[in-house]
């Protein structure tokens, strides 16, 4: 079977077009409104995620076959949260104050139920290179919405992004005003309403499968 065919790339682009975890499935929605006030905490989240779903799909996948029935779900929730303390020590040594203000969070990625989600339902039942680009795809979609949430909520919030200031001068002086609320919970909340009235605009038929 070659790497990248028709089935292993519908497996890995079905999450972040179709099928995605945010505005489809509506999973991971917390961490979306938590860490979204800023791009660069979205940035690091996401990519955390994509790190220990990937990972954990492919140990799963690996051990799918000797794994009790009764303990399944203990040995995928150990698994996760030993990758999850690896990314955590990972980002306390080379991104301290990032690592800080994600605060728990990073160790919520442990609940997170889009990781128990695949882990249970792709991981447990197929061959680990799927399983890989399954965790990819499905880190990516998810990534994906925080960071387009990030994005939005720090421009329009405080004129900047990743702590550069894009908004020019000129703006304020015209009577441009920062909107505080964007950096407040539930403007993350309309923001991810507002992602997924777009994606299943584009998409009647999901609609319609519902």
């Amino acid at each position: 079977m070659a790497l990248f065919d028709k089935k292993n790339r519908h497996i890995l682009i079905d999450p972040i077009e179709k099928n995605n975890p945010i505005t489809v499935q509506v999973l991971g929605v917390c961490s979306a409104l938590a860490v979204t006030s800023k791009l660069e905490p979205a940035i690091v989240m996401a990519l955390s995620v994509i790190v220990v779903l990937s990972l954990a799909n492919v140990i799963i996948s690996l051990l799918r076959n000797t794994i009790p029935n009764n303990i399944r779900m203990i040995v995928q929730l150990v698994t996760v949260a030993g990758l999850v303390t690896l990314v955590s020590e990972f980002l306390a040594a080379f991104a301290y104050d990032l690592n800080k203000e994600l605060s728990v969070y990073i160790g919520l990625i442990v609940t997170n139920c889009i990781l128990m989600g695949r882990l249970e339902a792709f991981a447990s039942t197929n061959k680990p290179w799927p399983s890989f680009l399954d965790g990819i795809g499905n880190g990516v979609g998810y990534g994906l919405i925080l960071v387009i949430v990030g994005f939005f909520r720090e421009l329009l919030g405080t004129g900047s992004l990743m702590g550069f200031k894009v908004i020019p001068d000129s703006f304020y002086e015209a009577g441009y005003v920062n909107n505080g609320l964007m950096i407040l919970p539930p403007m993350a909340l309309i923001l991810v309403a507002c992602v997924i009235w777009v994606h299943r605009s584009r998409r009647p038929e999901l609609l319609e499968e519902n």
